[in-house]
């Protein structure tokens, strides 16, 4: 299909004509009549929100005469639900205020509106009908926020792999449904709507991960998310930072002490006057970690500043700055693992980053029921690594040469969005469409670095200027798209949403790079430097259908199948560890993702999301065992078609609903995180791959726990049981040759258990808990490049206490 053919759908998309509109407004009072300002108003037929002015007044337009279910919420007042006959004007509404502002109390009302909030239809600019979408509401938790927890953090969040690290959570890695955690690489990651990794085609890697103390929500959408936010398998995820606060300032400060001199201080000031609004914090983090070289520090600051020019119109800006030094502890092979999974034999390795995004978002409400959005996004950062990683794990570091790696990126872009929701056949439609531009000149080198032992990022050619492993690249990518969906309601209850997406893609490797080979003796036979260009340019469509039925209030059936692509990133083009090698014809992946299940709540006590999925993987790209020149080497080439397939249930239930309905003082719930996932590679021509199981798919993936509250004390204890996977498509279990000793085999089974506690009392509130608290030994990677190569030792049992202070 053309493109000009794409043009006179949009025309006729965009030709439905504003049909005359009907209004529901009053005023929000409190008991004693006092106007109430920023009272959050949602409509429950199509879940909009807006919220009442500073005098107190609200106007909501829908789209027809009838009877319509509104809840209004504000901090400490209680939500009310009530039923309005459309057209209305004049109305005075009254909220009730709560004397008993008890945590569990607090909480349970948080929980109404949650419940009316998560992912709609519709979302500002975006559509999420008959998606596959979960949404981690953080005050709810009660958890190691300090450390970024994702064990904790992700609990409810069905089917997600975890590599786990002792760096303070500075790094989130989460997969899932065969997709390699390593650094959510395979997740669209972006803050505030806005994209966070290193460069989204070719480096799709995050650095930085938002600490969850500033975090209101994490919003993830499975596969179907390629459609909007572009082509990755594994969909989205959104951290959204806290909303400014409706007072003039607000101060809060979190400091942590824990195990392993961890000490983190969370500092955040927030607040609104008039038309203006902001946010801000800074965050910092030093510890040892659990194994020698493996200290690390951070400092982490963020800005957003909002301006309100009308009821309508509003214009947001932020900035964050992170940088971070860490201590590379190394990895271990299986024989040092079991002896001793604390031990390092790495005393000069070191890691930096540093970080600085940019956005200005604009946003706008027309009079005709539509949306518009336009949010510009920049990169400027870096991130740095030196040290002895040679591929025999178990070969101490005689000092010497070690290998440095520099990366910086330098990217910007813009993403449109026009929503326009429209009455047709007495059904509320909706009308997506959007463009994106993305550009990004990234510059890679690789070289010796000096044989010292301290955090020297400097290249030291003239010291060793015969260093193997010798490379500068830059990488200049393009990308621009479009997307559009559209939700047709055939009925009150059932829904069908189609969408595309154009790519235009040009991802670039020009550069050189020194081959200098040495015989037995050390003594160079081969020097030379060799120039590379290699251009990849493509276009395609991508299309997807989303189905949606809710035969009843609270319960939902839905559906989806969307095709995904994955291009091929520059780590893909150019190697940079010695006993590395990638296929010269390596191409892009290609595939689709669908979802089947059902969601909802059963009488606000127990609240379910059960489905089945499928993700098909063509030209999918790993890495497997061979030999080159008669030495053993990992090969990352497109290994062949792979599906993985499963059944994925999340339930909560509310014991204290179900059984103390009458003490507003206790709440108690349970939870229950089940995946089951089988997984084969359906065809391959790399040898002795066919057949076998794809890397990062565990058969269970189990999380369940319970949280009991009551008055101002929380609590919860999680449990974590996740069966045993391969790394590697060849599915070796052990390693098969001294070289891949702690880089090659399976992840065995492991369990692991964390318990958390909170009290508040006025404006302070204590924190403590213990995380892998039966203390158990265990490992979720084996990496081989950083931080190893070599198996990485999960955390050990570790105490932390918080004391917060808000006014």
């Amino acid at each position: 299909m053309k493109l000009k053919d794409f043009s006179c759908l949009l025309f006729l998309l965009f030709s439905f004509n504003a049909i005359a509109q009907t209004h529901i407004s009053g005023v929000l009072v409190g008991e004693s009549g006092e106007k109430l300002s920023y009272v959050e108003v949602y409509n429950t037929s199509n879940g909009s929100k807006t919220s009442t002015n500073k005098d107190g007044v609200f106007d909501v337009v829908v789209a027809n005469s009838g009877t319509y279910t509104f809840v209004f919420y504000k901090d400490s007042f209680s939500v009310l639900e009530q039923e309005i006959a459309a057209p209305a004007s004049d109305l005075v509404i009254t909220l009730n205020k709560i004397t008993n502002l008890s945590e569990v109390v607090v909480k349970n009302e948080r929980e109404k509106i949650f419940a009316l909030h998560k992912l709609k239809d519709i979302e500002e600019t975006a559509i999420y009908a008959g998606k596959k979408t979960e949404v981690i509401q953080l005050d709810k938790l009660t958890a190691n926020k300090a450390t970024n927890n994702a064990r904790q953090i992700y609990g409810q969040v069905v089917g997600l792999t975890i590599n786990e690290s002792s760096d303070g959570g500075l790094q989130l890695s989460i997969g899932g449904r065969g997709l390699d955690p390593n650094r959510s690489a395979n997740f669209n990651t972006r803050q505030n709507g806005y994209d966070i990794s290193a460069d989204v085609l070719g480096y799709p890697e995050s650095y930085y991960a938002t600490p969850t103390e500033s975090l209101e929500e994490i919003q993830i959408v499975r596969g179907a998310a390629s459609l909007q936010y572009g082509t990755q398998f594994g969909g989205l995820v959104n951290f959204k930072i806290k909303s400014p606060s409706k007072k003039p300032i607000e101060f809060l400060t979190r400091n942590t002490i824990g195990s392993y001199g961890l000490f983190t201080n969370f500092t955040s000031l927030s607040g609104t006057k008039g038309k203006f609004s902001y946010y801000t914090f800074f965050n910092y983090k030093k510890g040892d970690g659990f194994r020698p070289n493996s200290d690390f520090e951070s400092k982490n600051y963020f800005a957003n500043l909002n301006y309100q020019f009308t009821d309508k119109t509003s214009v947001h800006f932020d900035y964050t700055h992170f940088d971070y030094l860490a201590q590379q502890a190394g990895g271990l092979t299986d024989q040092m693992f079991e002896q001793d999974p604390t031990q390092s034999n790495r005393t000069r390795n070191w890691f930096a980053v540093n970080w600085n995004l940019f956005a200005l978002r604009l946003k706008h409400h027309f009079d005709n029921d539509a949306d518009f959005s336009l949010q510009l996004f920049g990169l400027d950062a870096s991130r740095k690594t030196v040290g002895f990683r040679p591929n025999r794990v178990d070969l101490p570091d005689s000092g010497g040469v070690r290998d440095l790696i520099v990366g910086d990126f330098v990217n910007w872009g813009a993403e449109a969005r026009y929503l326009k929701k429209y009455n047709f056949n007495g059904n509320s439609n909706a009308f997506l469409i959007g463009a994106k531009y993305y550009q990004a000149q990234n510059t890679g080198i690789q070289g010796p670095g000096s044989s010292g032992s301290d955090a020297n990022f400097n290249l030291a050619t003239a010291e060793f200027p015969q260093a193997p492993n010798q490379s500068d690249y830059k990488y200049p990518n393009l990308n621009f798209s479009i997307f559009g969906e559209n939700i047709f309601k055939l009925s009150s209850k059932f829904s069908i949403t189609p969408g595309f997406r154009y790519e235009n893609i040009k991802t670039q490797a020009n550069g050189t790079y020194r081959k200098i080979n040495l015989d037995g003796a050390g003594n160079v036979i081969l020097d030379e430097t060799v120039a590379e260009s290699n251009i990849k340019k493509r276009d395609f469509f991508l299309f997807g259908v989303g189905l949606s039925y809710k035969p009843q209030n609270g319960i939902e059936f839905y559906g989806n199948i969307s095709q995904n692509y994955r291009s091929v990133t520059y780590s893909d083009l150019r190697t940079v560890y010695s006993s590395y090698a990638i296929s010269t014809d390596i191409t892009d992946e290609k595939g689709f993702t669908s979802d089947i299940g059902i969601r909802g709540q059963i009488n606000d006590k127990i609240r379910f999301d059960s489905s089945v999925y499928a993700l098909y993987y063509n030209d999918k790209i790993g890495d497997y065992w061979t030999e080159s020149q008669g030495r053993p080497i990992i090969l990352r080439d497109n290994i062949g078609t792979a599906i993985t397939y499963g059944f994925e249930t999340m339930i909560d239930w509310s014991l204290s609903k179900t059984f103390f309905e009458q003490n507003a003082n206790l709440s108690w719930n349970v939870f229950s995180n089940v995946a089951i996932t089988d997984s084969d590679y359906l065809k391959s021509e790399a040898p002795g791959v066919k057949g076998n199981k794809v890397e990062f798919v565990p058969l269970f993936n189990i999380k369940t726990g319970t949280s009991v509250g009551y008055k101002n004390f929380m609590s919860s204890i999680q449990l974590t049981y996740v069966t045993s996977q391969f790394t590697d498509a060849t599915n070796q279990n052990v390693a098969s040759s001294s070289i891949s000793n702690g880089i090659s085999g399976k992840i065995p089974t492991y369990y692991v258990a964390d318990f958390s506690s909170s009290y508040k009392w006025k404006n302070w509130k204590l924190e403590a808990g213990i995380t892998n608290f039966t203390d158990n030994k265990y490992f979720t990677r084996r990496a081989t490049g950083y931080p190893g190569p070599g198996i990485i030792p999960s955390d050990l049992r570790m105490f932390y206490t918080t004391l917060e202070f808000i006014f």
